[in-house]
């Protein structure tokens, strides 16, 4: 009877897991189907070759948005990736110091921090002392959000790294910097690569830092000081419009950016394959 009541309890548990997992997976598929089915008959090949073109004008796209956005990313990248990668090096390498309490405390704050208040900061600091909206500042203020995410997953997965293969590789005669990029680093890449694509995702469609820095541009931008158009801000703008034509135009711009941020993450997934490969 016992042994009756044991499988069932077991199977009655795994069922309830199934079904939380069904649950927490379903407003994904939900929003996946929703953006799919509204924004693939929008899509064509004048959508990422073509600016956008005042209302009744065909063939308007969306390129000039595609291109900002990985241009801001890459200068979020830029400013984000390294520090944070350094930061989360620095408090896993000095959990107890008082600095790195500090650090931390730092960081917990910053990553709850609302977006559009970096966006007002932004405006301030960097907007009205170049007397203008700037790539420069949006990759600035993006960059700034994604700092504290870098920062913390990297410390976390590199404290996953058991300490005796940095300790063996000390006792070796490698210098500190060597241990730290070839044992810790290497060994904790996967997950790194997954907080900086967390980061990465977070970012890709923030619209409200853009709004006080990068704003928007219906040209080309070939000038990292000057405005310059991202696929969040086109989307909030044709969304907010009375034009069913517009409408479209944000569903399929949403289509592409679910797309280019699932892409990103595969590639993540792709890169990292050989995670459990420490030491050759």
């Amino acid at each position: 009877m016992r042994e009756h009541l044991r499988r069932f309890g077991s199977a009655a548990a795994i069922s309830l897991c199934g079904l939380m997992a069904i649950l927490a997976v379903f407003p994904l598929l939900a929003v996946l189907y929703h953006v799919t089915r509204l924004g693939l008959p929008a899509l064509n090949w004048a959508f990422f070759t073509q600016l956008p073109k005042p209302v009744g004008e065909p063939n308007g796209g969306m390129a000039n948005g595609i291109a900002g956005s990985l241009v801001l990313i890459a200068l979020a990248s830029l400013l984000g990736v390294p520090a944070g990668v350094l930061g989360g090096i620095f408090l896993a390498r000095a959990a107890n110091s008082r600095l790195g309490f500090w650090v931390r405390y730092a960081a917990d704050v910053l990553s709850g921090v609302p977006s559009i208040v970096i966006g007002v900061v932004a405006y301030e600091l960097i907007v009205v002392p170049m007397h203008g909206f700037s790539a420069l500042s949006g990759g600035i203020a993006l960059g700034l959000i994604m700092l504290p995410t870098v920062v913390r997953t990297t410390e976390e997965m590199i404290r996953l790294v058991p300490a005796t293969l940095y300790e063996a590789a000390i006792a070796l005669g490698a210098p500190e910097w060597r241990a730290t990029t070839a044992v810790l680093l290497r060994g904790a890449r996967a997950g790194i690569l997954t907080g900086i694509m967390l980061a990465v995702a977070r970012v890709a469609g923030e619209t409200a830092p853009l709004l006080f820095t990068a704003f928007n541009s219906t040209y080309w931008s070939h000038d990292l000081r000057k405005p310059i158009a991202s696929l969040p801000v086109l989307i909030f703008n044709y969304a907010t419009s009375p034009y069913d034509e517009w409408h479209a135009q944000a569903w399929a711009g949403a289509l592409v950016l679910i797309t280019l941020i699932l892409a990103m993450s595969l590639l993540t997934r792709f890169v990292s394959r050989g995670r459990y490969q420490i030491l050759q």
